[in-house]
């Protein structure tokens, strides 16, 4: 049996894979437009999954289609 480790991203890597800025990604999430992500509890970092990254990349394709 193989165990399947889920990757988890860091804002910035969010970012570059949005083709926006960090600084985007956390004000989206703030006004509550993303989802708000896991937080690591050993240090405090947003974890973001492949979902959350799909899910974001679908709102930035809507906003940019209107």
């Amino acid at each position: 049996m193989e165990l399947q480790v889920k990757k988890k991203f860091t804002v910035q890597e969010v970012a570059d894979l949005l083709g926006v800025y960090r600084g985007t990604v956390i004000n989206y999430e703030k006004k509550g437009i993303f989802p708000v992500p896991h937080r690591n509890p050993i240090n405090g970092y947003r974890e973001y999954t492949e979902e959350n990254v799909e899910e974001m990349r679908k709102i930035i394709e809507g906003t940019n289609s209107k």
